[in-house]
């Protein structure tokens, strides 16, 4: 199966970067599961919480605001603040 190429970043820092097999958020329309093979996608995100779901882990963190973006398998995710208490992985990089 193939994977998202994820990267999460805050206005000040790269919070988090990897694969994964599904991106969830709440945008201002409502809450979005992102899977590999995913049609392009621009949303923006409300506050809340988003999870990176890798293998056999979940990675969990609360943003306040920003926007998601899907493209070919690669989903960026831009944040004015993200409280990573949640992620149990530093930022890696890829």
């Amino acid at each position: 199966m193939s994977e998202l190429k994820v990267e999460l970043v805050a206005a000040d820092r790269q919070v988090w970067q990897g694969e994964a097999s599904m991106v969830s958020a709440r945008s201002i329309d409502g809450d979005l599961g992102i899977m590999p093979g995913h049609t392009p996608l621009l949303a923006v995100l409300a506050a809340g919480e988003v999870r990176i779901e890798t293998s056999g882990r979940t990675e969990s963190v609360s943003i306040d605001s920003g926007f998601l973006s899907v493209d070919h398998d690669r989903v960026v995710i831009v944040a004015d603040n993200v409280d990573a208490a949640g992620l149990s992985t530093p930022a890696e990089t890829a």
